[in-house]
């Protein structure tokens, strides 16, 4: 047995290797230092590791030293040899649609686009106000205040959609929950900041917030410490953030970014790239929320039990989560 099993390794490697050498390359294209964002870039980037750790194939990187330099940077990765490039972000879309039309011989990947139309390029929206809908459950069901928070990143549709769907779950599972709501500025910086996310949770916990849940990249950082050092509870986004402040994150809405980049790059290996648009959302597990081991014991069984119930209802079709990019109104 033994013996098979080392065979069918060898094969597996022999096989990866001999898809690389036969001329895929894939490439990611990232902001500059964005991939340590322990959030939303941070997920992408998990995705390729994994991709590499199973098949032995590296994916190259290039960062893009500005917002004018994104679409140079993905020249570069074609340049450099690569046959598939992935980014992760709308602000991506017109760098993408620019160099992918250019490069009709390349495979490219986006995430949180679905509005662009050429044949070489996937492109992955994710069903965020639903995974956001179960966090506002547990926010709202945990508050001993009655007051929960908000706070997003740069204030663009695609964040209102997250803030729309917590604040729906949290009206559902209390209907006298307020919600306060402050988004971090309106260009890419709002990303990265995390002292202003630590600022504006700060002030939204002085109005009697106890839960608050960031959609804010990088920014969200400082929302969890100012949680923790508060002895309140954030809500962690995209990636499973429970555990950057055990006891602190009541728990996170993960998007898996990770699965899009990682099934992205393997159907490319395999010679199945598809053009077109993926969405996912709870039914597809692309969004979630987690528990685990750092925040099992803060979440009540009540208050998961309500959690799970709303999910089978959102997956099952009875319960129906409004979408703020179709309609820009907000019900509660």
């Amino acid at each position: 047995m033994r013996l098979r099993a080392f065979l069918a390794t060898a094969c597996a490697a022999l096989l990866a290797g001999g898809a690389a050498a036969g001329g895929f390359e894939p490439a990611m294209v990232f902001d500059q230092g964005s991939r340590t964002d322990r959030s939303f870039n941070a997920a992408a980037w998990k995705g390729a590791e994994r991709f590499a750790a199973e098949t032995g194939i590296a994916v190259s990187v290039e960062e893009a030293a500005s917002p004018a330099d994104r679409a140079p940077a993905m020249r570069r990765a074609v340049a450099g040899g690569a046959t598939l490039v992935i980014v992760v972000g709308f602000s991506y879309a017109e760098a993408i649609e620019a160099v992918a039309a250019e490069s009709p011989g390349r495979s490219f990947a986006i995430v949180d686009v679905s509005w662009l139309d050429l044949p070489n390029l996937r492109q992955y929206a994710f069903r965020e106000h639903e995974g956001s809908y179960l966090v506002g459950v547990a926010a709202a069901l945990t508050s001993k205040t009655g007051t929960i928070g908000f706070v997003g990143g740069m204030d663009v549709p695609l964040i209102r959609r997250f803030a729309c769907g917590y604040v729906q779950g949290a009206a559902s599972a209390r209907p006298e929950i307020t919600v306060l709501q402050d988004m971090t500025g309106r260009t890419p910086a709002a990303w990265s900041d995390p002292a202003r996310g630590a600022a504006l949770a700060q002030g939204q916990f002085a109005r009697g917030a106890d839960v608050v849940f960031h959609a804010a990249g990088g920014t969200g950082i400082g929302v969890i410490r100012a949680a923790a050092a508060a002895g309140r509870y954030a809500i962690g986004v995209d990636l499973n953030q429970n555990g950057i402040a055990p006891g602190a994150v009541l728990t996170s809405m993960v998007k898996r970014v990770d699965v899009a980049v990682y099934e992205t790059l393997k159907d490319a290996l395999r010679g199945r790239f598809s053009p077109g648009v993926v969405t996912l959302g709870l039914a597809e597990s692309g969004v979630d929320w987690a528990l685990d081991e750092h925040n099992e014991k803060i979440v009540a069984p009540a208050v998961r039990r309500a959690v799970e119930a709303a999910r089978a209802g959102i997956v099952a079709g009875r319960i129906t989560v409004h979408d703020y990019l179709t309609d820009r109104r907000c019900p509660r």
